[in-house]
């Protein structure tokens, strides 16, 4: 019973952490977004469309995801900064 207790605490406090990451993603994003977006115009509008889903899937509890699809919004933004 204990060892029960102690993986679903586990579980629980490793979510936390998830949720507790996708807002500093998001928030990273947009400043870069505002402070240097890319030039190209399809890259800008890739990089929004993965930040919205990413926003999305973190307010429907799916953090992994979320994490995953901001990380390459990311990844855009570092490969196209001016």
């Amino acid at each position: 019973m204990r060892r029960l207790m102690l993986t679903l605490a586990a579980v629980l406090i490793s979510s936390s952490a998830w949720a507790m990451h996708c807002p500093q993603d998001m928030a990273r994003i947009d400043a870069q977004l505002s402070s240097d977006p890319p030039s190209d115009p399809a890259v800008l509008a890739q990089v929004q469309k993965l930040r919205a889903e990413g926003e999305t899937l973190h307010n429907e509890g799916k953090h992994e995801e979320s994490i995953q699809v901001l990380e390459q919004a990311q990844s855009l933004l570092d490969e196209h900064k001016n």
